[in-house]
């Protein structure tokens, strides 16, 4: 059959149903070798997107999201996406095209190395010179993407390459078994903790595996000993539960980091030093034990003294069989501190200002979206207020950044989560600076009539960076933009635009659009007047503990 074929044919034994993109005519052997499989192509309207999407599938299902793009500038515009996926930990493989190698008749049109452009953003990159490779490149580039730690895989198939006839077989993924970690380190981990008087659990991204969330909230449960988690590690264990201590990466004056200083051991589960340090080690004063599929890369910010290397879940299940609550652990400080934290946590959820106040808006977010619903998240200033207000319930239903932390992946991704839960309530909260980098999506999401809402949370300017700007003492400069009228913008792609003129309409606004079918946008604009209070030290709550 043709390379083409053979190529769609090992996608399906990978398992692969959907592919996001945007094709060339380098690709049409491939779309239609798709079209004749049955295979669904969810066309973009930019490349970028399709990437975002396909990381996203992977980041929900533990299974590479496909993306395509053509040869030049599509796959230029692939990039940011394959960065996304590596540096988030998103297993994703990206197929693009690439005029014939063999009898080329166009000179260097569109052509630049795609293969040396995606070499430091992939686990694996490589050319198809030959028919004959296709299942073994298809297959590679699955089992390099999907493997421990997850990421972004890319192949180029070349137009003549794509039309070779080949009689090869494709290959059957192997029968593997993650390694466990060794009964040594299992002890030393147990005595650590055991021998500990103010130990700590974080969870970080790597933990977000049903198994391993299973068995952190039976180890939470069994040693009561508080955790708190990183901002891609909410939701893995309940933060409605009384052990909850807050998420990281905000302020080393936060509460969560008070309780760290506090600590004399982290048991530090599934983070890698690609997110935002949760925590800084600067001395010897704790113990920090580090489980996760993969041995810890040491950073001037951390370097833990235990490793434990192996399945995360078989890990957590074995330390706790070896710990369990000792009459010399001291969790009083952290009590003080929690307590602290639920004071500073309920101000604010009432609030009647408007422009809206934050803690206001990521209260009847939280009010109006199921637990399992999924609430997909840009990147800008309201991101930390997400990351520290909104209790998340369950592992991935608030999928933030904070890996590449880039603008523009928020409308996409929650396409994607759509496409991937039909019968849950999705919902993008965006900037109106992250939203306006991929906004034409919205034809996408209303070609394919989902039930999607948009929420642009709009400050006219890049608000993030302004407020680093006055954090600096700098004045206010280069920041501000305009934008178009959202309501109209919406309508004018077919889908339905909102405007509340309160905090109270904003609430009721948002749980009328999930209860609705279509694409709806709600243009809520924002004050951030409170960023320096709310997400700094929190000096004044701190000192009246």
């Amino acid at each position: 059959m043709k390379a083409a074929d053979l190529f769609v044919k090992a996608l399906e034994a990978e398992g692969v149903r959907s592919v996001f993109g945007l094709p060339g005519e380098e690709n049409l052997d491939v779309v239609e070798a798709m079209r004749a499989a049955g295979m669904r192509l969810v066309l973009t309207r930019h490349e970028q997107a399709a990437g975002f999407m396909a990381a996203t599938y992977g980041r929900l299902t533990g299974r590479a999201g496909v993306c395509l793009a053509t040869l030049g500038p599509g796959a230029t515009n692939l990039v940011t996406a394959a960065a996304y996926a590596q540096l988030g930990a998103m297993p994703m493989v990206m197929v693009t095209g690439q005029k014939p190698i063999k009898a080329g008749k166009q000179g260097h049109f569109q052509i630049v190395d795609v293969v040396g452009m995606m070499r430091p953003l992939t686990k694996l990159t490589r050319t198809l010179v030959s028919a004959e490779h296709v299942p073994s490149a298809v297959r590679e580039a699955f089992r390099r993407a999907e493997e421990e730690r997850p990421g972004a895989t890319h192949l180029e198939l070349p137009e003549d390459i794509a039309r070779e006839s080949s009689d090869a077989v494709l290959l059957a993924p192997s029968a593997q078994r993650r390694p466990v970690a060794d009964e040594a380190s299992i002890a030393l981990a147990v005595e650590a903790i055991a021998s500990a008087r103010r130990p700590l659990l974080m969870i970080g991204a790597g933990a977000n595996r049903k198994l391993t969330s299973e068995m952190l909230r039976v180890f939470v449960d069994k040693t009561g000993i508080p955790f708190f988690s990183t901002q891609m590690g909410k939701g893995v264990v309940d933060e409605s539960h009384p052990l909850w201590m807050g998420t990281a990466a905000l302020s080393e004056g936060d509460f969560v980091h008070r309780a760290i200083e506090a600590s004399d051991c982290i048991i530090n589960v599934g983070h890698d030093v690609i997110e935002k340090p949760p925590f800084f080690m600067r001395d010897s004063r704790r113990t920090v034990v580090h489980l996760n599929f993969s041995t810890a890369a040491v950073d001037p910010v951390y370097f833990p003294q235990l490793e434990v290397t192996g399945d995360i879940a078989n890990a957590v299940w074995r330390i706790g069989e070896g710990v369990g609550p000792r009459a010399h652990w001291d969790f009083a400080p952290f009590e003080k501190l929690r307590a602290g934290l639920e004071a500073q946590l309920a101000h604010g959820g009432d609030d009647d200002r408007f422009p809206i106040y934050p803690a206001r808006l990521v209260a009847e977010m939280r009010r109006a979206v199921p637990d399992d619903g999924i609430v997909c998240l840009d990147n800008g200033m309201y991101k930390l207020w997400f990351a520290r207000y909104y209790r998340t319930r369950r592992p991935n239903t608030l999928l933030l950044d904070n890996a590449l932390a880039t603008m523009g992946a928020g409308l996409p991704s929650a396409i994607a989560a759509k496409l991937v839960h039909p019968r849950r309530k999705v919902v993008a909260v965006c900037g109106d600076g992250g939203f306006m980098m991929n906004s034409q999506e919205l034809e996408t999401a209303v070609r394919l009539g989902l039930d999607l809402t948009v929420v642009v949370v709009r400050d006219d300017g890049y608000g993030m960076i302004r407020w680093k700007q006055g954090e600096m003492g700098l004045p206010d400069f280069g920041m501000a933009l305009g934008n178009p009228d959202f309501v109209r913008y919406a309508e004018a792609y077919g889908a339905h635009g909102h405007r509340p003129t309160s905090a109270t309409e904003f609430g009721a606004t948002l749980s009328r659009c999930l209860a609705s079918s279509g694409v709806h946008v709600i243009d809520v604009p924002i004050d951030y007047s409170d960023n320096a209070r709310a997400l700094g030290a929190g000096a004044e709550e701190l000192a009246a503990l």
